[in-house]
Parts: C-alpha cells; sequence; structure tokens
C-alpha cells in the first residue's frame, strides 16, 4: 500500500504514513469511493465552528444552572436582605472554580470516551486521537485541556497555530500528543 500524499509504503495496519504523517484512507469495501471511511486533519475554522457548537452548549447548561441560584445566594432572610460583599465574593469563587471543573469535565471526558469528541466536533466529523490514530486516554485528555490554557495565555497565537502547523495541530495538541482529525 502506499501514500496518497508521499508515494511512501505504508504497512497494510497503519493509520499514519510513516514518512509524512499523512493519515492512511481506508476504503470500506463495496462502498463507493465517496462514501469511503477516510479521514483528514481538521482545520482551523471547522475547530472553532466545533468550539462554537460547544460553547452554546455549556453556556446554555451553565445559564439552567446559574438563574435559578441566583437568588437564593445574593438575597437571604424573610426580607430578601440583599448579601455582603464577602458573601458575594465566596460565591462567585466557588461558581467560578465549579464551573471550571464542569467544563474540564465535559471536554476531557467527551474526548476520551468511545466518541473521541464533544457534542461540536462530532456533530462536524471531528474526533481527537493519538498520534497512531487511536483513541486518547482521561489523563491525556486531561493533560489537552490544561494546554489550553497555554493556548489561551499565548495571545490566542497556540489556537491559531492549527492554521499552519502540517498536521493541522494546535498548541495543547502538540503538548498532549494529540491530533484531531474529520471525517471525510
Amino acid at each position: 500500500m502506499y501514500c496518497t500524499h508521499c508515494g511512501a509504503t505504508i504497512a497494510e495496519d497503519a493509520t499514519f504514513c510513516p514518512a509524512c504523517g499523512d493519515p492512511v484512507t481506508a476504503v470500506v469495501p463495496g462502498a463507493a469511493p465517496a462514501l469511503a471511511n477516510a479521514t483528514a486533519y481538521a482545520g482551523f475554522w471547522l475547530r472553532l465552528v466545533a468550539w462554537i457548537i460547544d460553547e452554546l452548549i455549556l453556556n446554555a447548561v451553565l445559564l439552567l444552572v446559574a438563574v435559578p441560584l441566583g437568588p437564593l445566594f445574593f438575597h437571604r432572610g424573610p426580607f430578601h436582605q440583599p448579601i455582603g460583599r464577602s458573601e458575594a465574593i465566596v460565591f462567585f469563587f466557588w461558581f467560578i472554580s465549579l464551573s471550571f471543573i464542569g467544563v474540564w469535565l465535559y471536554f476531557a471526558l467527551f474526548e476520551s470516551s468511545s466518541w473521541q469528541a464533544t457534542p461540536g466536533k462530532r456533530a462536524l466529523g471531528l474526533f481527537v486521537t493519538d498520534m497512531q490514530g487511536r483513541r486518547i486516554s482521561f489523563p491525556r485528555a486531561s493533560a489537552r485541556f490544561f494546554g489550553k490554557i497555554l493556548s489561551s495565555m499565548l495571545l490566542l497565537f497556540g489556537y491559531v497555530m492549527a492554521g499552519f502547523t502540517a498536521k493541522k495541530q494546535a498548541l495543547h495538541d502538540i503538548l498532549a500528543d494529540c491530533l484531531v482529525l474529520r471525517r471525510i
């Protein structure tokens, strides 16, 4: 078998070309070429749209939790007296902390699950793998998530890298040895 990108010889069971790193396209026997179970690297724009879908989902859940709880924490007693500044700070600290944990678990659990993708990625046919095309573990998905903090701290340049690297990897993908692929 030969790589369609560089022409190198590839083992029959290979997922990626050992020479150029391109994903090996596997054709399902009897399927039309347009219906082949092939993959390609997911680019910046597709990943951005997937992220927007995930943020819409996460924000909807956050609103469903925050709106009913807000009045409980900001007014107390039978006369609905407002809470003090220190109580509000404690509430916001816990709310932000629990929100962060929820977002981390959302991304890490979905990407390490059999889906290999968050609902946003799945809607666009994207999935996360290790460098050999295998499902990633929860610790690796967590490392990828926490790497996103570094990608963000660098004025989002870590994300923009996905548009310019050969394997369409963002900084957090490189740090966690991951790929984001799309079904074509």
